[in-house]
């Protein structure tokens, strides 16, 4: 099991998204499964965001039936933003444009902005003087801090699994992917009887 560590000064390019990738010695990719329980999504969510291009996992897409998608730590910040919007009421329909209209702009890292909503449209907050309506409308707004998204992410990941990338993928269901569970199990056993 993996925690997550501060971000390091590398870079990685994620899906529209440039920015620095947490560790530094390895790339570390989270399964479906792991992001789902570290954002608070359903597993229909995530997989409908990643097949429509939303939040698209960028460690390791799927590539046929059985594999495995690996998503980023800031793919998990961005997917955590786009529940949190969910949540403030704000439609997936304008969640989607507000992104995209981030990403032609240029905005190389979507999890180093501040995002500001009435439930209905989506801002950029650029400065404290200056919030940016993503969607041509304009309310009262509240904000959501990003930086706060990192350490909900990094709370929930510290005791979820993560995968080491470089390997062959593992499919599901196969013998690997079961010996490692056993692996697993095996190495929690030992612990257990030695301390």
């Amino acid at each position: 099991m993996h925690e997550p560590r501060d971000p390091g000064p590398g870079t990685e390019q994620q899906a529209g998204v440039v920015g620095p990738v947490p560790g530094g010695d390895g790339e570390v990719g989270y399964r479906g499964v792991t992001a789902c329980h570290a954002v608070g999504i359903s597993y229909r969510q995530l997989d409908y965001w990643a097949r429509t291009a939303l939040v698209v996992p960028s460690v390791r897409d799927a590539s046929g039936s059985g594999t495995a998608r690996l998503y980023s730590f800031r793919d998990l910040v961005v997917l955590k933003v786009v529940k949190r919007l969910l949540d403030a009421g704000v439609s997936l329909q304008n969640i989607r444009r507000a992104i995209e209209a981030l990403r032609s702009r240029g905005v190389e890292d979507l999890a180093g902005i501040t995002l500001i909503s009435d439930g209905t449209s989506v801002y950029e907050c650029r400065s404290p003087e200056e919030v940016v309506d993503l969607l041509q409308g304009g309310q009262g707004v509240f904000g959501i801090a990003i930086g706060g998204a990192f350490k909900e992410i990094q709370g929930s990941l510290s005791h979820l699994p993560a995968e080491q990338v470089g390997g062959p993928p593992v499919v599901a269901d196969s013998p690997e992917s079961a010996e490692s569970a056993g692996d697993e199990l095996a190495a929690r056993r030992a612990r257990r009887r030695a301390g």
